[in-house]
Order: structure tokens, then C-alpha cells, then sequence
């Protein structure tokens, strides 16, 4: 399914360069309303290259329509691929785009014993939390794979107080429009998001007030597969639905693509999965103070996740879809207090 037609306004011109910030790294001080220009970049989330069979297809069909839309930057949002020699030709799809090109490390692509460290390498990333700018904004890239003090099992979702420090002299730092992109969601810690995700999202509503203004607009995140968005003290968190499926597990198992694809990938029958790849253009405009998503609609392979026993409601249907919407918010100028 192609994008939709409508397409976003076009930049005077476009920025080609970016640049890390490190901890203590000051940036030139500016006006962030003066001239700031809208921003405009490709997100994709959670494709999974070690669970879909079609993986390869979906990031090439993100990395073409990045292409043709020419934005400025591409982001990957977590649970890519494990960092293993087998997905080196994964990697160099990722590749083909000619710009510049960032990662968020998710909980899956340490999966089979591999470390945070490895997987960042393996991407290219400076550090598993970094930030850079872009034209007239700043992004920051958290990771929400910490493992807390009492931690007993599973995967850890939690930011530690040595990266919290960092993002609050990180946020001081920049007086830019500023994004912030993470795996899991700053706003479900009841429902798999980062555990102190509340404490995350008080240093981001405080480095605006410091401000005088929303400095922090938005904070994107993947994770859980569904699709919505959320302002919480005037910050916009937009979820970003997986590029492949939903894990529905192992009460509701079905076969999805023939049993030649289960046998060589067993998973996917614990999802359903969307028939065409998911992903988003946004555009932000900081002067406007609106945040736009053009996204994408699919369809599930298969019984949807409420025809294999449970109900729509249970499934909190509202939010399970083979979709991205298209979102238009307003962002305020003013911190909200």
C-alpha cells in the first residue's frame, strides 16, 4: 500500500549535516523561534529481522519512500536486528539511504546474549543514549534498557540515575526545539514501558519550565506495537506501531504464511503480522507549533488478534491496528505548568 498523497510542506531549503553532543559539550546559543525551519524525518519501529521472514522487503520499502520524500534524517526506533554476521545484508539495506541515519537501541536486539555495548557497535552508535542536532533542532536518543537495582527477570526498562544526570545537563545544554526518541514508552510503565518513566517525563516538563518555554516537544517511542498518541503537560507522545506485527503469544497461535515460512521462522505465528510494512514522515514546525504524521495503513494477515479468543475490548482494540494514523497536533509555546 503506497503513502497516502498528501504531502508534507516543503523546506526553503534542506540541512545536510548533523553533529554528536556529548555530556559537558556546550552549543552556541540562539533564538530557537527566530529562524528555525520545520524538520522533516522517517521513523520506523520495532521491524524485527529476526522474527519476520519479509523483514528485508519492509525496511527496503521504508528506505525508498525516505527517498523519495527527501527528508532530512531517518531514525530506527529499537528491536531492529541482534547484532550477528547473518544480518549484515539487513544492515546494509539500512545503508542505502544517502543521509543521516539513527538508532535507538530496543530490548530484543540484545536477544541470544549479546550486550548493549555489542549492539551499538554493530549499529554504528556512539553510545546507547546520545544526542545530535539537526538543522534548527535537537534530538535526544535515550536507552530505556537499564536494569534497576531490583530487578528479578525478564527485560529490564528502566533509565538509570547516571543517564537521567546526563539528560538533564544534556536539555540545558541547547536552547534548539528538542525531540526525544526511546524504545519503550515514557507514559506505560504499567504496560511494559520504561519503569520510572514518570521521572523521565518530570526532567523533560522541568527543562521546559527552566526554559520559559516548550522547549521539549515531542517523544517518540515504539515498543508496543499499537498505534496513538498522547499529550501529557503540553509534550506529545506519539507511539509508533511496529513496521511488522503484534504479538498475540502462544494461547493464540496461528499460522500465518504456510508451514514452509513456520518452520524456518517459528514466531511468527505467536503475531499477526500487517501485510505491508508500517512507518511514518513527520514533520515539525517549531515557529507553527505543529507536529504532523503521515502514516500508514495495512491490513492484519489472517484472524485478527479478537477472532482467536478474546474480545476486541480486551485487546484494547482502540489502539491494536494494522496502522499509523495520520496525526496533526498542535504544540504550545508556553510551558504547561
Amino acid at each position: 500500500m503506497s503513502l497516502s498523497r498528501r504531502r508534507f510542506i516543503q523546506q526553503a531549503s534542506v540541512v545536510s549535516f548533523s553533529s554528536l553532543v556529548f555530556p559537558g559539550q556546550a552549543l552556541p546559543s540562539k533564538d530557537p523561534l527566530a529562524s528555525a525551519r520545520p524538520l522533516r524525518f522517517g521513523v520506523i519501529a520495532d521491524v524485527h529481522k529476526d522474527i519476520m521472514h519479509d523483514a528485508d522487503e519492509r525496511l527496503s520499502a521504508f528506505i525508498d519512500a525516505a527517498t523519495r520524500e527527501s527528508v532530512d534524517f531517518i531514525i530506527q526506533l529499537g528491536d531492529f536486528c541482534v547484532p550477528k554476521d547473518a544480518n549484515r545484508g539487513f544492515l546494509d539495506i539500512w545503508k542505502r539511504w544517502q543521509g543521516p541515519a539513527y538508532h535507538v537501541l530496543g530490548n530484543h536486539d540484545t536477544d541470544g546474549g549479546y550486550t548493549r555495548e555489542q549492539a551499538a557497535l554493530y549499529l554504528g552508535m556512539p553510545s546507547t543514549y546520545y544526542s545530535f542536532d539537526q538543522g534548527d533542532f535537537h534530538i535526544v536518543v535515550l536507552d530505556g534498557n537499564d536494569r534497576p537495582a531490583d530487578h528479578v527477570s525478564g527485560y529490564p526498562r528502566y533509565i538509570d540515575t547516571k543517564q537521567q544526570a546526563w539528560l538533564r545537563e544534556d536539555l540545558a545544554s541547547t536552547t534548539r526545539s528538542t525531540l526525544v526518541m526511546v524504545h519503550q514508552s515514557l507514559e506505560r510503565a504499567d504496560d511494559g514501558g520504561v519503569q520510572n518513566g514518570a521521572i523521565i517525563r518530570s526532567i523533560l516538563e522541568e527543562a521546559n519550565l527552566a526554559a520559559g518555554y516548550q522547549k521539549v516537544l515531542a517523544c517518540f517511542s515504539g515498543h508496543h506495537h499499537r498505534d496513538y498518541l498522547r499529550q501529557i503537560q503540553g509534550i506529545a507522545y506519539p507511539q509508533i506501531n511496529s513496521a511488522s506485527y503484534f504479538w498475540v503469544g502462544g494461547d493464540h497461535q496461528h499460522v500465518r504464511y504456510g508451514q514452509e515460512v513456520d518452520t524456518k521462522y517459528p514466531w511468527i505465528k505467536y503475531t499477526v503480522p500487517y501485510k505491508e510494512a508500517l512507518y511514518a514522515m513527520v514533520q515539525v514546525d517549531p515557529v507553527r507549533r505543529t507536529l504532523t504524521i503521515e502514516g500508514r495503513e495495512s491490513e492484519m494477515v489472517g484472524p485478527a488478534p479478537w477472532d482467536l479468543g478474546k474480545t476486541p475490548e480486551a485487546w484494547d482494540a482502540a489502539t491494536l491496528r494494522a496502522s499509523i494514523s495520520d496525526q496533526h497536533v498542535s504544540l504550545p509555546s508556553a510551558p504547561v505548568d
